[in-house]
């Protein structure tokens, strides 16, 4: 009988960490798909012309949806960094 548990509790200890580590891949792969789909907007929107008030606002939106990325795990650091650097050139 003690075999048995052993090997109960050894296979739900392997699914566990299998469905973390699924979960883990799963929520990473969104957070890429969504960043491509972020960058893929940004890019078909026209510039805005330079030196405008709403140039300024539309700067500090998207820093802070960016930092909502970052929040939520989507972003890493450096992504965050680098699209940072990217927005205000």
């Amino acid at each position: 009988m003690p075999g048995l548990l052993r090997g109960a509790a050894r296979t739900a200890v392997v699914a566990g960490t299998a469905t973390a580590v699924s979960n883990r891949v799963s929520r990473r792969q969104a957070g890429r798909w969504a960043q491509q789909d972020y960058e893929q907007q940004q890019a078909a929107q026209p510039a805005p012309p330079t030196g405008s008030s709403d140039d300024m606002g539309d700067k500090i939106a998207q820093l802070k949806q960016l930092g909502e990325l970052k929040a939520q795990g989507v972003l890493t650091d450096e992504e965050f960094e680098e699209q940072k650097r990217r927005l205000l050139g």
